[in-house]
């Protein structure tokens, strides 16, 4: 096996590593939605407010928890282009998923979940902001 194909096949292990996670996230906004509107809906029917803000702990958990999938999806981007341009054509790096090296090439994974920028829009915050937002409201409503 020649050095491309062995890039290709690094690639493609990377490549199922982030599909897996993209996935993860998305399953986590599934899992937030549905919990979140039972919740409420529990709140509704009881006339518990009480209901609605306990809807905030996995809400928030939900929002750290995507936060990091993204982050991690970030990081074995860069180790994708890495691999991609070349950069770890060397033996003992092929075939190696180790995405530490772009710790320092990156944001936080609090960045990643909270950061408001002008340059890249943060949809975890605009996503799970709005979960929250509505949360609050329902609570007040159903008092």
């Amino acid at each position: 096996m020649d050095t491309i194909e062995k890039r290709i096949k690094h690639l493609e292990m990377i490549q199922g590593v982030v599909n897996r996670l993209a996935g993860n996230s998305f399953a986590i906004k599934g899992w937030s939605i549905t919990l979140v509107s039972a919740l409420t809906a529990i709140g509704v029917d009881k006339s518990d407010g009480r209901f609605a803000l306990a809807a905030l702990l996995p809400a928030v958990i939900f929002w750290i928890l995507d936060g990091y999938f993204l982050w991690q999806e970030r990081l074995f981007r860069k180790l994708y282009d890495a691999v991609r341009l070349g950069e770890k054509d060397k033996p003992e790096e092929m075939f190696i998923i180790n995405n530490t090296p772009y710790l320092k090439k990156t944001e936080t994974w609090l960045e990643t979940s909270f950061k408001i920028s002008k340059e890249k829009p943060n949809t975890l915050l605009y996503f799970h902001g709005v979960v929250v937002i509505c949360i609050l409201i329902a609570a007040i409503l159903i008092k």
